[in-house]
């Protein structure tokens, strides 16, 4: 294998990469609650998926392909503690195992565990699961937001489709001047300035982008965060009419589908407990609900029409140093796994050509 055909490798892996999501990182797979009683079939990262809750409800994220010919699982039948392939009964475990064969029973087959499952885990309404690459199957920590976590903050999932590319929605969330346009007319960012200048806060996990000389007036900083899991931080201040509990606080979360689909998780939380939470709560699903998806949908608007677009057709001004530095972390880190893995594959293919050569002082077989 050349030193040009390796660096073709790595350049069009790494691409691949950015563009479907980085690896070794927990995602986010859809809500709970659209996980019922049967599998369900989903693409995250570009990899095809069966999802499901076995009887005792614990949830389980596979690839969606039956060991034996390959048929997807998302239409298997739920046995409880298994799917059943409805091509020829084959029946599979959370573990990926199989565990009966019912056409030859005994085969080799039987007990192996020939199906990639993937590390998965629950969190204030969604599931998630590991996409580690060849090099990290084993998940690292999770390490999600401490407004997910911590018992002081009370969230609502809200979950959305776009078809636009995930690294547009991470920039929609790192670009807080928008705000003051695109959602101009709503009940929360319509207040403060229209003109800023923006400065850029390095953090031990990412970074804080922010306008000079404003806070808690309108969409006025966000916080990329990048530990095992990505998301964004953000706070809006709320009018007396929101009801208590301060700033309303959003938690955004992208999942790639593919190139060109995002999963978008947003947990719109506050800082609430006692009865301010229930009047939080009751405010939310009765009168901030519906604004907030009219504000997803100004997103989606602008979102769906973007497309990638060669270098140099965008004219950057300082508004756009979050969305920068995010491209930029990105680039760095698919270039890094890209040449990680192509750097271990060549290391594979070389020992392979080692072993396969014919040792001194014999003959090749005839």
């Amino acid at each position: 294998m050349s030193t040009t055909t390796l660096e073709l490798d790595v350049t069009d892996l790494a691409r691949h990469i950015q563009s479907t999501g980085l690896r070794n990182r927990w995602y986010g797979i859809c809500p709970t609650e659209l996980i019922g009683d049967g599998p369900i079939g989903v693409v995250r990262l570009g990899e095809r998926l069966v999802v499901w809750r076995d009887r005792d409800g614990q949830y389980h994220v596979q690839e969606d392909y039956c060991p034996h010919r390959a048929a997807p699982l998302s239409i298997a039948k739920h046995l409880g503690d298994r799917l059943a392939c409805r091509y020829h009964g084959v029946e599979v475990d959370g573990s990926g195992t199989v565990v009966s064969v019912p056409g030859m029973p005994g085969c080799a087959l039987e007990g192996r565990q020939a199906l990639k499952t993937y590390p998965s885990i629950v969190l204030r309404d969604a599931l998630f699961a590991w996409f580690g690459d060849e090099l990290h199957p084993e998940p690292a920590p999770f390490v999600p937001s401490t407004r997910l976590t911590s018992e002081e903050y009370d969230a609502f999932l809200c979950y959305v489709e776009y078809g636009t590319p995930y690294q547009f929605m991470i920039e929609n969330n790192l670009d807080p001047m928008h705000g003051s346009y695109l959602h101009a007319d709503s009940h929360s960012m319509s207040e403060g300035d229209r003109a800023a200048t923006f400065s850029v806060r390095g953090t031990d996990n990412g970074f804080v982008f922010e306008k000079d000389g404003q806070r808690d007036t309108n969409f006025d900083w966000s916080e990329w965060i990048d530990t095992s899991m990505q998301y964004i931080e953000l706070e809006i201040p709320y009018p007396a009419t929101g009801g208590p509990g301060g700033n309303f606080g959003i938690v955004s979360h992208m999942t790639p589908i593919d190139e060109y689909t995002t999963a978008c998780f947003f947990w719109r939380n506050r800082k609430v407990s006692g009865w301010q939470r229930d009047v939080w709560r009751f405010l939310y699903k009765n009168r901030l609900e519906a604004r907030h998806w009219a504000v997803l949908e100004q997103d989606r608007e602008v979102a769906e029409v973007m497309q990638p677009v060669p270098p140099g057709v965008e004219h950057f001004y300082q508004h756009d140093l979050g969305v920068t530095r995010v491209r930029k972390l990105l680039r760095k880190e698919a270039e890094q796994q890209a040449g990680e893995l192509t750097d271990a594959r060549s290391a594979r293919h070389q020992a392979r050509q080692e072993t396969a050569k014919v040792a001194p002082g014999s003959s090749p077989a005839g």
